[in-house]
């Protein structure tokens, strides 16, 4: 997923209305976001993050409070976020829950949050949930892994590589898709464990016909053993026949 760009309207800091040109950026895949304290770095994350997953880039701030404290009451906080994804763009919109002025009459009125998603020969979608499903599926992570893999703040990579192997793993298969393979590996598993079944059933009807034609004493020896007696006997047999 490669940021083309992006519009910020009363988002954190950001008071009024900000459109960053995130394509100039380069596609070199890796971008380095500095400034001093306070000047909206992470405000840039959450943005990027909000837009995509309905919440900010950190745990600690909720999607509630993003608005900007300086917007005009009368201005609307949402974020919309342009990216390219495997050669084809996408545009996705955020509104979070807000108050907001009534479009009739004085006062505010608690408004939903909203959510739109837009992709190349699809209809749009317009439901919250319907929005949320189609990123996790399209981006193969969900909110937490890509703040772990894609977006990494103030040590956050520290997070990946001390997490436990099984959730690393999880992260891994779906960032590079290896799916298959651990399709394969079980499907292969599946089948060796229904051929050692197969050979110990097989195993266990030979060692019954071996009892049936055996002397006792001589039972206790390995299908093996028993198969290399049994060949020899038979060839002696054959050959005072042939006498």
């Amino acid at each position: 997923m490669r940021p083309l760009k992006m519009e910020i309207t009363a988002f954190g800091p950001y008071a009024g209305t900000v459109n960053l040109n995130l394509d100039e950026l380069g596609r070199n895949g890796i971008y380095l976001i500095t400034g001093t304290t306070g000047s909206g770095k992470t405000s840039i994350f959450d943005a990027i993050t909000f837009a995509l997953y309905g919440s900010a880039s950190g745990k600690v701030r909720s999607a509630k409070t993003l608005r900007s404290k300086y917007a005009d009451e009368d201005v609307e906080t949402q974020v919309s976020l342009t990216f390219e994804h495997k050669g084809k763009e996408y545009t996705v919109k955020r509104k979070p829950e807000q108050m907001r002025q009534k479009k009739r009459g004085e006062g505010t009125i608690k408004a939903n949050a909203e959510a739109e998603f837009y992709a190349p020969g699809k209809q749009p979608l317009s439901k919250t949930g319907e929005v949320d499903d189609a990123i996790r599926e399209l981006l193969g992570v969900d909110r937490d892994q890509f703040a772990q893999i894609a977006m990494i703040s103030q040590g956050d990579f520290m997070k990946l590589l001390t997490a436990k192997t099984d959730e690393r793993m999880t992260i891994f298969r779906k960032l590079f898709g290896t799916d298959i393979f651990s399709r394969l590996q079980a499907a292969l598993q599946q089948e060796k464990n229904h051929m050692e079944r197969e050979f110990n059933r097989i195993d266990e009807a030979i060692k019954g016909y071996i009892n049936d034609v055996l002397p006792e004493d001589e039972r206790k020896l390995t299908v093996g053993e028993n198969v290399e007696l049994i060949t020899s006997k038979l060839e002696a047999e054959k050959a005072e026949e042939d006498k």
